[in-house]
């Protein structure tokens, strides 16, 4: 369920891009950012960088068409957005704290995140998503500089590039786990 609600406004944002206008695309994706933020917080977890640092951008993307550029594409939108969503993750890794442990030391027991490697690990899936972030956003960026190019090309390789960090953040864990002989999760009491 976590993975569902930390896609969730990104899906939300990518369908209403196509059937409606950026603002309102913008806007629904936000508050299913806010929503996934307040359900986190009702359940005690903590404040996340990603959903909080993505509902920034998408307001920050509406501003920008209400206050400085109404007139820009669709896809200058996506761009902008890929661009901040990049960015966070980025700045994450930056600021060595990757995204992603937030969302770990909430999910295993806490021998597993005492382990040597855990947080490594984080940095790998965080590189990860980064780099599917930067795939995304290079396929946006050539359908906006590239006259001519299918938009399915952009939506192929987003398609393929979140699929692919999906897959990699459930097998690496399980990967490393058999790696290091750790007993599974599930074999530990859960600390919620």
């Amino acid at each position: 369920m976590t993975l569902f609600l930390i896609l969730a406004p990104y899906g939300v944002y990518a369908f209403l891009m196509l059937v409606t206008s950026a603002t309102v695309s913008l806007a629904s994706a936000g508050a299913v950012c806010l929503a996934a933020i307040a359900f986190d917080r009702l359940r005690g977890r903590s404040l996340k960088i990603l959903p909080t640092g993505t509902a920034i951008v998408f307001a920050g993307v509406i501003a920008w068409l209400h206050l400085i550029d109404p007139g820009l594409s669709d896809k200058a939108v996506k761009v902008a957005v890929d661009g901040g969503i990049l960015a966070i993750s980025l700045g994450s890794l930056l600021l060595r704290y990757p995204f992603t442990l937030q969302y770990a030391l909430e999910r295993v027991h806490p021998e597993i995140a005492a382990m040597p490697g855990f947080v490594r690990a984080n940095y790998i899936i965080t590189a990860v998503w980064t780099a599917s972030m930067l795939l995304m956003l290079l396929a946006n960026a050539a359908i906006l500089y590239v006259p001519g190019l299918p938009i399915w090309i952009g939506l192929a390789v987003a398609f393929a590039a979140r699929n692919s960090a999906v897959y990699f953040t459930r097998w690496y864990p399980a990967y490393r786990q058999l790696k290091q002989g750790a007993p599974p999760p599930a074999a530990l009491p859960h600390p919620h």
